[in-house]
């Protein structure tokens, strides 16, 4: 049988590829990659064979392709991993759906005040009240959720899953723009960053030659 393809973007830059990459890679699953470099003169026409909306991430798993990347990690945690994408027990699973689908639709204000750019390294940048809201939030949450579910493991239900795959670029971006994290929420962030998926892609990252120059000119106060 055929290995599945997913279509992606730049490592460097691009936060919805990396979530399923990092689930598919995180439990082995054997896959090949398509990279096509976001912003470059031909990404609009090359997406278009592999991609309904013009959008990165996709999976083409034989006949089947899925362009959304909450949903290929659903696809993948039904095809390849056995149910182990979510927690086991049912009040834990309906928790960690529920984070995942507020990082999915939310947090608008810090999508686009800390857009993903993983070579970053901090500096002046600062951003306004409303991302800085949604950063409060998201590190209540972490912590609410290590607190209370995540004995046995280092990731928010214990064991690496979907949800924690959703966060990943969240991570990046704190470790990028100098979000300070502390506590059971900075460990948390130190897990993610850690995780060897993590630092696979993001060492890829590092060596690619495109440049978004509106997210690297995100160098000075505002």
């Amino acid at each position: 049988m055929d290995r599945p393809v997913l279509v992606i973007g730049n490592k460097n830059y691009s936060s919805w590829s990396l979530r399923p990459w990092l689930l598919l890679r995180h439990f082995g699953v054997d896959f090949d990659e398509v990279r096509l470099a976001l912003g470059s003169p031909g990404f609009a026409s090359q997406v278009q064979q592999y991609s309904p909306t013009g959008k990165v991430p996709a999976l083409h798993d034989g006949a089947l392709q899925l362009w959304d990347s909450l949903a290929i990690c659903e696809y993948a945690n039904e095809r390849w991993l056995g149910g182990r994408g979510w927690p086991a027990d049912p009040a834990q699973r309906a928790l960690a759906r529920a984070a995942a689908a507020e990082m999915h639709s939310g947090f608008t204000a810090l999508r686009t005040q800390l857009p993903m750019n993983s070579r970053r390294q901090p500096d002046g940048y600062r951003w306004d009240a409303a991302a800085q809201a949604d950063i409060n939030r998201i590190r209540a949450l972490w912590s609410e959720l290590r607190r209370q579910h995540g004995a046995g493991g280092a990731f928010l239900f214990g064991e690496f899953g979907i949800v924690d795959a959703m966060f990943a670029p969240v991570a990046v971006r704190f470790d990028g723009y100098g979000v300070a994290a502390e506590g059971i929420a900075g460990d948390y962030l130190q897990a993610l960053l850690a995780l060897p998926a993590l630092r696979e892609w993001r060492q890829a990252g590092a060596v690619e030659t495109e440049q978004l120059a509106a997210t690297d000119a995100l160098r000075q106060p505002v």
